[in-house]
């Protein structure tokens, strides 16, 4: 393949990328915006490979690589659950940070580059610096996120003292070493600060993410989403390949633009989430910062969940993390199904931050296939909570916290939250009163027109539905 038919092939397959990146903008269009992307990754890997810069005796290598990778990606599309797919998500930006370190070391030692001029060459090591620079930061802080997604971390934020200081010696070190990186005279004499820098990025990575709270985890993968972005960008600098640069400008982008959006749906500054969050691991038993709710918890039986549902004529279902965990995402298919042949409103509130990843609820809800006209955002349906019969909580805690609205000393005090308390009844399925993974209290539990539907998700629905169709 000719190097301009390379170069069309990366113009067709950059299309293909925009074009999937606005179908997954929307439920509706996302499985035509993962086509797009498919078919745009498949005409990239093509033109590489039978591009111009590639050798024929460096297609076994590569043959091999696209096995053993397509093996691990086919056996992980088997193997992981819906639940795991945060730290999955995680996972592959720590590859895409370590593949930008491997490829700026590579590309360091590689002799046989030659520079017409030093200024080419001096730009070409500022390409390597930094984009070893941001793969390893994006390599060691996605395995905190992983760690702390699935819960082989604890979710508690780690605030060592005079942590902002930390952060800024160690910028200050990354760029003294860069500095004499630029100026040493050979690579022997260059990769000794490169190495420092690479060991400084990683514990960099490591802290900054350790220093984020379990709250604020939606919005470290959009994070680590954008900086896997801008690593694939300065990796095609260092190959001088164009599609790598524009594709990864694109995610850097895009995850940068969701990581706002996700902070705006939280009440949160990006940077005092990147500074240090707040929040403990799930499940810790529930506590607050502010006033103490007081009030009667009344439970409710799943019986008596069915009646309510049958006699309503409007219900709001407000998914979370627990019917992720539970798996009991068809069953609420089923039970709204059977409602809305009664003749029933149903609709379902998402909130931006809901579960572990941004569009965690939505992809779930998807899978069931519950129709995408009834799966509302937060800002299109909490007006509608008031003249709602019945508000159904499953597994979610402080997306539908009051306490966000009602009490000024909480930790989310301004986060927009579901208003489910101002249905008729609401209804909060759980497993116990313990916390959500902020850590703190919920008065929405003891509200008078509240009921606690206490059990596990997919048993308890799978009650419901039967209390239904009974």
């Amino acid at each position: 393949m000719t190097a301009s038919l390379a170069t069309v092939a990366y113009i067709g397959a950059t299309i293909l990328f925009i074009l999937s990146l606005g179908g997954l903008s929307h439920p509706e269009s996302a499985r035509r915006g993962n086509l797009f992307g498919v078919i745009g990754m498949t005409i990239a890997v093509l033109a590489t490979v039978f591009g111009p810069r590639v050798t024929p005796a460096g297609y076994a290598w590569i043959v091999g690589a696209l096995v053993v990778g397509g093996a691990i990606g086919l056996v992980a599309a088997q193997k992981v659950k819906m639940t795991q797919m945060p730290e999955l998500v995680a996972a592959m930006h720590s590859l895409v940070g370590l593949a930008a370190c491997l490829v700026g070391f590579a590309s360091y030692v590689d002799t046989s580059t030659v520079f017409p001029t030093a200024a080419e060459k001096t730009i070409h090591e500022v390409e390597i610096y930094i984009g070893i620079f941001i793969g390893a930061v994006t390599f060691s802080g996605s395995i905190i996120a992983f760690g702390k997604l699935s819960g082989k971390i604890g979710g508690k934020p780690l605030l060592l003292p005079a942590r902002h200081w930390l952060n800024l010696v160690a910028l200050l070190l990354v760029l003294w070493f860069g500095r004499e990186f630029l100026a040493a005279p050979g690579i022997g004499a260059g990769i000794v600060p490169l190495v420092v820098m690479t060991v400084i990025a990683l514990l960099f990575g490591v802290h900054l993410v350790m220093a984020i709270g379990g709250a604020d985890m939606p919005v470290v993968v959009s994070m680590l989403n954008s900086y896997s972005g801008w690593a694939a960008a300065a990796t095609g600098f260092m190959l001088s390949n164009d599609l790598l640069i524009v594709v990864g400008a694109l995610v850097g982008s895009s995850g940068a633009i969701l990581s706002y959006i996700m902070c705006r749906a939280m009440n949160r500054n990006f940077l005092s989430v990147i500074a240090g969050g707040f929040g403990s691991g799930g499940g810790a038993p529930a506590a607050s910062g502010g006033e103490q709710p007081a009030g009667e918890v009344v439970p409710i039986s799943a019986v008596e969940t069915a009646e309510l549902l049958r006699e309503a004529k409007s219900v709001i279902i407000v998914p979370g993390y627990g019917m992720a965990v539970a798996q009991a995402q068809h069953t609420v298919f089923e039970i709204t199904k059977a409602l809305r042949d009664r003749g029933v409103k149903v609709r379902f509130g998402i909130h931006p931050v809901a579960g572990r990843m941004p569009g965690h609820m939505n992809v779930l809800l998807a899978e069931a296939k519950v129709p995408y006209d009834i799966v509302l955002e937060l800002d299109e349906i909490n007006e509608d909570f008031p003249d709602t019969d019945v508000a159904m909580v499953i597994g979610a805690n402080d997306i539908v916290n009051p306490a966000a609205q009602e009490d000024p000393a909480s930790p989310i005090a301004g986060m927009p939250v579901l208003e489910v308390w101002k249905a008729h009844t609401s209804i909060v399925m759980k497993r116990s009163m313990a916390s959500g993974y902020a850590g703190i209290d919920n008065p929405l539990f003891y509200k008078e027109n509240n009921r606690m539907l206490f059990g596990d998700a997919k048993k308890m629905l799978d009650e419901v539905l039967a209390a239904l169709k009974a």
